[in-house]
């Protein structure tokens, strides 16, 4: 069992944490897991604390004693809106190697979130081990419902250029399916799937990105496609296509009526905690990971909401180094539906996200675009 000493909290220990991706990413039941996520989620804190002055004010503020949590509900979480309006940061500023920032329209303030090289590795880590569990280990040939200016043209690098050079090294042969003009470029199609039609192929999109510029365009046009060898992954705001009466189950159905592709996972996660993003599974639920945690809120009181009953999602992470962003209350509602009983056979908690808290800025990738 990983042991920390909480005696010395002014680093942290990369080989403890190293263990961490030695574990199986949902492989240990609600016992183990507490005994190994709490040890390193108090020790961040404790971390983050010590280093970064305007956070150790916020728990000061919180009247939050140091050391004082017994319980990984009674560690001290902080809103994640704070991002858009002060840096915070718990490494010397020569120690940075990038900064991210939020999607977000152009009236809207973004969240800036400073990463360190320790940092910037832990999610990388992380997040390869995520989506191994769904791709498996090998680079696979990769789709991507987008236009390749997003990712080359400075002007327009956003989150969504980051998400995708993200998501890119899980793939090879990057083919982007629009062109310029958002349009699909159907030879380029016909040539990636004529090439791969007997291999495994890796898609990937924003949410309403794929509904708007992948589906709409097949069934406007009557063009039936058979992508039977795809596995989907997905994310981004669903507020557009919620406002079109588009759930998640009818997603997955009009697109595999169109397209034949019927692997598709979506994933929730934020630029405030890149890497432990909590994937969808077969049952259509997210799940939180060895490398994360979620809690639901009662709005009112701040008390734990008990499973099945909705609530504002607060989300844990033990990968943030350089910023104190691994305990976080999202402005997002869900449930947790659950915990190691997922029929998918998946350990770990489950839950829906059931949309954003009323006057909650729109901010997801999908939410905020714009035809560029």
């Amino acid at each position: 069992m990983i042991k920390l000493n909480m005696d010395n909290c002014n680093f942290i220990d990369s080989g403890l944490i190293d263990q961490l991706f030695n574990q199986p990413c949902y492989g240990l039941d609600k016992t183990s897991k507490a005994e190994v996520i709490f040890p390193f989620l108090k020790q961040l804190t404790e971390w983050h604390r010590i280093n970064c002055p305007s956070y150790a004010k916020i728990l000061q503020a919180r009247g939050y004693e140091p050391f004082s949590a017994s319980s990984l509900e009674e560690l001290p979480f902080i809103p994640v809106r704070l991002f858009k309006d002060f840096d915070l940061v718990s490494v010397p500023k020569a120690a940075i190697i990038k900064t991210l920032t939020s999607s977000g329209t152009s009236s809207q303030k973004v969240s800036r979130i400073f990463l360190d090289k320790i940092t910037s590795a832990y999610q990388t880590k992380a997040l390869i081990k995520l989506i191994q569990e769904y791709l498996g280990k090998q680079r696979l040939p990769m789709l991507i419902i987008d236009h390749a200016k997003v990712v080359t043209d400075r002007a327009l690098f956003s989150a969504r250029g980051a998400g995708i050079l993200g998501l890119s090294n899980f793939g090879r042969d990057h083919t982007y399916l629009l062109n310029d003009e958002m349009k699909i470029d159907f030879k380029a199609l016909e040539q990636f799937m004529e090439k791969y039609q007997s291999s495994p192929i890796f898609i990937f999109g924003f949410t309403f990105m794929v509904w708007q510029y992948f589906y709409q365009p097949l069934l406007l046009e009557n063009k039936k496609l058979k992508i039977q060898n795809a596995t989907l992954i997905h994310s981004g705001g669903w507020k557009k296509l919620l406002d079109q009466a588009v759930d998640n189950r009818l997603f997955k159905a009009k697109l595999k009526e169109q397209s034949g592709i019927s692997s598709v996972y979506n994933f929730y996660g934020m630029v405030e905690q890149t890497g432990s993003i909590f994937m969808e599974c077969e049952e259509s639920y997210f799940h939180s990971s060895i490398y994360s945690d979620i809690i639901i809120r009662n709005p009112i009181d701040w008390s734990v909401m008990p499973d099945g009953e909705e609530g504002i999602i607060q989300v844990m992470s033990v990968l943030p180094h350089s910023y104190p962003g691994h305990n976080l209350l999202t402005e997002d509602l869900g449930i947790v539906l659950g915990e190691d009983n997922c029929l998918c056979g998946r350990k770990d908690k489950f839950f829906k996200v059931s949309g954003r808290i009323p006057q909650a800025e729109i901010r997801g990738c999908s939410d905020t675009h714009s035809a560029n």
